[in-house]
This record gives structure tokens, C-alpha cells and sequence, in this order.
């Protein structure tokens, strides 16, 4: 949650801060933050791999040094009366990359505290995963930053800037204070090569890296709601503030569901739960395309375009947190910090690519009739793809997990 309430009162800005204090062009800024997004999501592998060789605590805690530095620098950008651009892409780069770090290393740590969890319930007994509440509080926080930055405007964004700095180096003393410090082994140095191979492991799991290829298109589905959705909204000709509303609608429904949503995941395994997320987004740019499909001319209003978030919302709440559970079971003995950051990567990889390639779309005139869904078949194809195959995939990544722990439940009985 303080990760999220720091982050959403510096970032949301930013654009703002790039189009009015820089004077930059839209694709100059859509490229800035492009890359931001990236050093982020695409390094989570980075981030990951190191959490597993050298324990998620430190790297959570250079992660909120790295944030902090990164921040510091966006306000340096903006210290003198000449606002300097590549200082600014420097922090926004170290931004991404602080993320990179102490979001793979959460992960770790919440997995390890599921698998605890787990083991310690009776086998049968089917609840509501720990990356749900992650989920909820993480959405707290992302409604509660942006009020905080928004409250802080009045003094400029190299004020918010600066304490978002000062808050994400207060949040590493609360961390190094309170999350308890595992020792590393002593090892040989071919124990150190041993270890330093398995976790590069997910990118040898040819079969993992199949699910989180077709895992990344929830990723490219939801940012949608910052890329498609603003932009059919200009195209409906509805005032901006409606962009707020759909925010502030997609945060009331994690907040009321995601913990009900992923009791029923739980209840009916995690392929169907796959299948039931990917289908609901499908649903949601089905319901942003089939309008001007069947009604050539007819323009898309406020409702429609609220009913798609909402199937898009729901649809990621159900396949998000389930693919995210499924990692350490998954992962079996090898690290799994690796096997987050590699799901993560992916998802950024497709998601700098698909921006590409649907926002250029959607910037071409419309045309009235069946060409106006094309930009919507770019989503929805791969997402009916993912509901028809991923599901299969992980039926075998759990039974090959099943079969290389039935040694160890014999030995231990």
C-alpha cells in the first residue's frame, strides 16, 4: 500500500510535467513514459533473479533506495529555471528500475508466506490467496496517491517529486527495521554456481515460458485503461472528467470484489479462473467494437465504455492474482523469484509492443463497418487464444510439479 501511495503521487503527473514545463510533443511524452513502463515491467526478471541469489529483503531495500534516488532526480530536473530533459529521463528511468527491484522481491516474499500458509491448512481447504489482499491494499494506495500528489501541486512537481523521494527512503528504514533478515548461506563457489543457474531457471522452462507469454496479453488488456479507453473517450467526445469517474469505478470494483472473485477462482481451479479472466476481457473490447461494426457511424457513449472497463476490470481481477498464485507451485523447489520476474517481462514486452501497434491504429480515422473492430481483434484474439490454450499449459506445469514432489511426500511419510 505505501508503495502504491507513493508512486501513484508522483507519476500520474508526470505528462503534465513533460507537455507544460518541458514543452515536449504527445509522442515525445507517450515515448518517455513508454520507456519508464519498460525499464520497469521488462526488468522484473533483473529483479527477480537477484531477490532469489541474494534475498529478497536487501533487494526490496536497494529498490527503495534506487526509487528514491530515482524521484530526487525528477526533482533535480526541475531545481534550476532551465528544466533539464535528460535529467528528467534519467529519473525516470532509475523510477522504473527501483520497482524492477522491490516489486519481484514483495512477491517473493508473499509467496513464501502462502506456501507457510498452505501447508499449515488442511489440504482441502480452499481460500482466498494472499496476492488477493495484495491486490486490495495496493488499490488503496493507488486512491490514495494521486489525492496526496494532488494536494501537494500547489508548491510544483519538484516539491512532490522530492518528498516522494523522501518517502520512499522512509519507507526502506521502516522496512529494514521490520522485515526479518534471512542469512545467507555460506557457500562454495560451486554451490554459488549451482545457485546462480537455477535462478536463471524460468528461462529454461520452456513450458512456464509458454504461460507467461500467453499471461501477457492480461497485462496488455488492462493498460488499455490508459491508453484505448482515454482515447475512445475523446473520440465519443465526452468531457475528461468522465476519464476520472472510470478510475475512481475500476478502484470501487477491486476494493468491493477482487476478494470475492478470488474465493470463487479458489473454488473452481485455477485453469478455469484463467479461462473465466481472459474470456472477460475479450467480452469488454467485444463491447467496444461491436457498435460501429453493427451500426456503422454510431459513436460509442459513456455506458458502453463504462460496461467494457468493467468487464476488463473483472477480467483481470480473476486472472491476475490466480496466475501470480500459481508461481510457487509452479516453481516447486527451484527459486521463484526468477519465475515473477519473468511473468512480469513478458508482460511489459507485450505491452511496448502492443501500445504500438494499437495506438497507431487507433489514431488512424475511423472507418465505418467491420473495419472499425480491427484495433479491438488485436486484443481480443490473443485474448481468446490465451482462454483456449493457457489453461491446458498449466494443468501440465502443476502435474509435472505434483510428480517432482511425490518423492520428497514419500520420503517425509
Amino acid at each position: 500500500m505505501l508503495f502504491n501511495i507513493g508512486f501513484y503521487a508522483v507519476v500520474p503527473f508526470m505528462a503534465l510535467v513533460l507537455t507544460e514545463d518541458f514543452g515536449l510533443a504527445g509522442a515525445a511524452v507517450g515515448l518517455i513514459l513508454g520507456v519508464r513502463t519498460f525499464a520497469q515491467q521488462g526488468l522484473f526478471i533483473v529483479g527477480g533473479t537477484l531477490a532469489d541469489r541474494f534475498g529478497p529483503r536487501s533487494i526490496i531495500l536497494v529498490g527503495c533506495a534506487v526509487r528514491a534516488l530515482g524521484f530526487f532526480t525528477l526533482a533535480a530536473s526541475l531545481f534550476t529555471g532551465f528544466p533539464i530533459v535528460w535529467l528528467f529521463i534519467v529519473g525516470t528511468l532509475l523510477t522504473g528500475f527501483g520497482g524492477a527491484l522491490f516489486s519481484p522481491g514483495l512477491s517473493v516474499l508473499v509467496a513464501a508466506a502462502e506456501t507457510t500458509r498452505r501447508d499449515d491448512s488442511h489440504p482441502a481447504e480452499q481460500r482466498v490467496t494472499l496476492f488477493a489482499w495484495l491486490s486490495i491494499t495496493g488499490e488503496i494506495g493507488a486512491v490514495v496517491g494521486p489525492l496526496v500528489g494532488a494536494a501537494l501541486w500547489g508548491w510544483g512537481f519538484a516539491t512532490v517529486a522530492g518528498l516522494g523521494a523522501a518517502f520512499f527512503l522512509g519507507i526502506g528504514v521502516l522496512l529494514w527495521r521490520t522485515l526479518g533478515n534471512t542469512p545467507r548461506p555460506a557457500t562454495s563457489h560451486t554451490q554459488s554456481t549451482e545457485t546462480s543457474r537455477r535462478s536463471w531457471g524460468s528461462l529454461r522452462d520452456r513450458r512456464f515460458i509458454a504461460f507467461a507469454s500467453l499471461h501477457a496479453v492480461d497485462l496488455l488488456a488492462y493498460n488499455q485503461l490508459y491508453l484505448a479507453i482515454p482515447l475512445e473517450l475523446g473520440r465519443a467526445e465526452v468531457a475528461t472528467q468522465f476519464l476520472g469517474l472510470v478510475f475512481a469505478w475500476v478502484s470501487v470494483l477491486a476494493l468491493a470484489l477482487q476478494l470475492p472473485i478470488s474465493w470463487l477462482a479458489a473454488r473452481v481451479g485455477a485453469p478455469a479462473a484463467l479461462r473465466m479472466g481472459y474470456i472477460l476481457g475479450a467480452l469488454g473490447f467485444c463491447t467496444l467494437g461491436a457498435p460501429g461494426m453493427f451500426s456503422p457511424g454510431h459513436k460509442i457513449g459513456p455506458a458502453i465504455i463504462l460496461a467494457a472497463v468493467t468487464l476488463l476490470a473483472l477480467g483481470h481481477m480473476t486472472a491476475h492474482p490466480t496466475a501470480l498464485g500459481l508461481i510457487p507451485r509452479i516453481a516447486g523447489a527451484r527459486p521463484v523469484g526468477s519465475y515473477y520476474g519473468l511473468l512480469a517481462t513478458c508482460g511489459g514486452i507485450a505491452v511496448l509492443l502492443g501500445n504500438l501497434l494499437i495506438g497507431g491504429l487507433l489514431n488512424e480515422p475511423s472507418s465505418p463497418g467491420p473495419a472499425s473492430i480491427l484495433p479491438w481483434l488485436v486484443l481480443i484474439v490473443p485474448l481468446l487464444l490465451a482462454a483456449f490454450f493457457a489453461p491446458g499449459v498449466v494443468r501440465g506445469l502443476l502435474t509435472r510439479s505434483e510428480k517432482s514432489m511425490a518423492p520428497t511426500e514419500i520420503q517425509s511419510r
